[in-house]
């Protein structure tokens, strides 16, 4: 563990000594690469908010909605995990236009298959893809941005979860307008995109190019304790936003009785929120210990999520609920990061984004799962929200217990 972190410390060294204003062409990247992480991740969210339609057509139980909604979130995670490692060999220049423009495969294929269940969950599995382009915007924000700025630059290219917003804002209305209408503005603005990024996104001269193996790299990032504790806090965070995200227009249209479009709304200010406090659990944490961030922000969560389990009017009492708890997970969604910049060696932030996202992602995963499952048995959603406070506090207590300390050992190490 010793010997890796001085490694990384070294290489890290000159990147903390240079200059710490970013250059235009930092600037210019960590924008670039916000936008495709939006769209992409719109592209990944396309399903959920038009679950409710397709019920229409399809009549599904709660689970199979679940189901429904839940499996691009398992393969956009598991895809972050070679997509990081490739992105550490051949650059985001070369993998973000790619990622984008076979996303839009998949977009397509939603137009014939929405039909028929069957088809929309195999169409589900290959719009996984979108979700992976989080592995790729970190390793080339961090290479770009001095340390001392890298947890806000992460904050901001975090704000991409946006997507989620748009989709369940804007993807329901333009479905009522045409049933076709959000899938090929989305394939063409992706189309567009792919060719903006081969143009405009470029690495950082001079980073370093592993030379060993897809395998090896995965097992060294694999070894690295600070991985998984880490990955455990991301899929408390960025998890609990993407379930939200996923399942919260079922969540609202059957315990509230609104309708498709209302929820997704109020599903797309849920998903705002936390967007809008991603920046700012990164801008903190370049100020106070991300730790401490974290801590706090799960604190919150863990306290209002048993609000939430009395089942409370959705006005004013749920509505203010869940809009904290966006939040509170977008910041600490931000602090995690920021801690991923303060303990990885830089050869092996792909990797290790990779891991994190992966995980963090599969925490989005199971929880609407869970839900849908909880509900078919006890029509009730009580004790999904009580695992969920759980789970926060346990992250709470372990960020601030053992997570202080976890950038010293690289520190002393230097």
């Amino acid at each position: 563990m010793v010997s890796v972190s001085t490694a990384g410390a070294d290489q890290a060294a000159p990147d903390a000594g240079g200059d710490e204003r970013p250059s235009a062409a930092a600037w210019r990247n960590l924008v670039v690469s916000t936008v495709g992480f939006t769209l992409t991740f719109w592209a990944w969210n396309l399903i959920a908010p038009l679950a409710g339609q397709f019920d229409d057509d399809l009549h599904m139980t709660s689970f199979a909605q679940s189901v429904l909604v839940a499996v691009p979130v398992l393969v956009g995670s598991l895809g972050r995990v070679p997509v990081g490692a490739l992105t550490d060999r051949y650059g985001a220049r070369l993998m973000f236009p790619m990622v984008s423009a076979l996303t839009i495969v998949p977009v397509l294929l939603l137009i014939p298959a929405h039909t028929s269940y069957g088809a929309l969950v195999l169409v589900g599995f290959v719009l996984g893809l979108g979700g992976t382009t989080f592995a790729i915007g970190v390793p080339l924000v961090n290479s770009w941005f001095p340390p001392k700025q890298r947890g806000a630059a992460l904050g901001i290219f975090g704000m991409g979860m946006g997507g989620v917003a748009l989709s369940g804002y804007f993807t329901p209305r333009m479905y009522q307008h045409s049933e076709n209408l959000p899938f090929l503005v989305l394939a063409a603005a992706l189309a567009v995109y792919a060719v903006l990024a081969y143009v405009l996104i470029n690495d950082r001269p001079g980073r370093p190019v592993p030379s060993t193996p897809l395998t090896t790299r995965l097992g060294r990032a694999g070894r690295l304790r600070v991985t998984w504790e880490l990955s455990a806090l991301y899929a408390i965070g960025f998890g609990g936003i993407v379930a939200f995200g996923v399942y919260l227009p079922t969540y609202l249209k059957t315990w509230y009785g609104l309708d498709a479009t209302d929820a997704g709304t109020r599903a797309a200010g849920f998903a705002l929120v936390a967007v809008v406090f991603r920046p700012i659990g990164g801008w903190l944490s370049d100020r106070v210990h991300p730790a401490v961030v974290t801590s706090v922000a799960l604190g919150a969560v863990a306290v209002l999520a048993v609000v939430q389990a009395f089942d409370p009017a959705l006005v004013p009492t749920a509505t203010i609920c869940l809009l904290v708890m966006g939040a509170a997970l977008g910041a600490t969604s931000g602090a995690v990061f920021a801690l991923v910049a303060r303990v990885t060696p830089q050869p092996q932030v792909g990797s290790v984004t990779g891991i994190v996202g992966a995980v963090g992602g599969l925490g989005g995963f199971v929880p609407p799962l869970v839900m849908g499952a909880v509900y078919s048995a006890k029509d009730s959603y009580s004790i999904g929200f009580m695992l969920l406070s759980d789970l926060a506090l346990a992250g709470c207590v372990y960020a601030y217990g053992r997570m202080r300390d976890a950038g010293r050992e690289k520190g002393q190490a230097a």
